[in-house]
């Protein structure tokens, strides 16, 4: 199957050059992203949008408190470099996909294409799904071990971080069957290696879970580890579908270039 162009088979030299530029680009895109990123964090008042999910918590008229005078402005210049990540995708991507397009097949173009797409939006989905249902539900049980003896001073750095860390691994997990699947399809892995390494992949689950979401079990359980282990096996499900699809369409190939019952033998006239 051929190649679309020559591209691909350019000195290494001239590879690592045109990965210079593309990279280039790509962090002059974050670099603008940041900015518009701090604009509308400070123009749009995205950390009280940012506030809702612990806000019915709160006493009336409560802000979340700061302990160091400068912490408000770190808060702002995160929340801009996040937002300047997530406004400059589209431009890394598209960078990312002009330096490998040159060395995928014609067939490997089409998939590629709606994948990336799909991906944006999983992640989109995992993200809305964070902000507006884990962490309400993760709030209201951390609020539940609330005693008279303990009194609540949420600080915005503990809540911003956490919620940020909640919001963008949830995202990422739901990149999960979408990477698992493409790897299948390029034959990387198959079902049967998926479920042999189902073991490793809990306990590598338990770890990613504890780093992401560290201090309490029960949240570390609910937020994510749950859901990274449907999403595993979801992903063997899928691909062992699409592995009996692959087979059902390898057998029909193979029937159809079959001779028939009176056919010659090959070789024989």
């Amino acid at each position: 199957m051929k190649k679309r162009d020559d591209r691909a088979e350019m000195p290494f030299l001239e590879h690592l050059e045109e990965l210079r530029w593309r990279l280039i680009r790509a962090l002059g895109a974050v670099l603008v992203g940041c900015v518009v990123g701090y604009f509308l964090a400070t123009r749009l008042d995205v950390i009280g949008f940012m506030t809702q999910p612990i806000r019915p918590y709160l006493p009336p008229g409560q802000k979340l408190f700061f302990t160091t005078p400068i912490e408000p402005f770190f808060i702002t210049l995160k929340l801009a470099f996040v937002m300047g990540l997530l406004i400059a995708t589209p431009v890394v991507v598209w960078q990312g996909w002009g330096f490998l397009r040159p060395a995928l097949y014609e067939h490997e173009r089409r998939v590629v294409i709606p994948v990336g797409f799909i991906g944006v939006a999983l992640f989109l989905v995992g993200a809305a799904i964070a902000f507006y249902v884990v962490m309400p539900l993760a709030i209201r049980v951390i609020w539940g071990f609330q005693s008279q003896s303990l009194a609540p001073m949420i600080t915005a750095d503990a809540y911003f971080s956490f919620t940020t860390t909640v919001v963008l691994s949830f995202g990422a997990v739901f990149e999960l069957p979408l990477v698992l699947l493409m790897l299948v399809y390029l034959r990387v892995i198959s079902a049967d290696f998926l479920r042999r390494h189902r073991r490793i992949a809990l306990i590598l689950n338990a770890v990613l879970s504890a780093v992401l979401t560290p201090g309490d079990l029960v949240l570390m359980t609910v937020v994510v580890m749950v859901p990274v282990q449907l999403f595993y096996e979801l992903s063997i499900v899928l691909a062992t579908i699409i592995e009996r699809r692959r087979a059902k369409e390898s057998a029909a190939a193979a029937g159809s270039q079959a001779p028939g019952p009176g056919a010659p033998a090959p070789g024989k006239a």
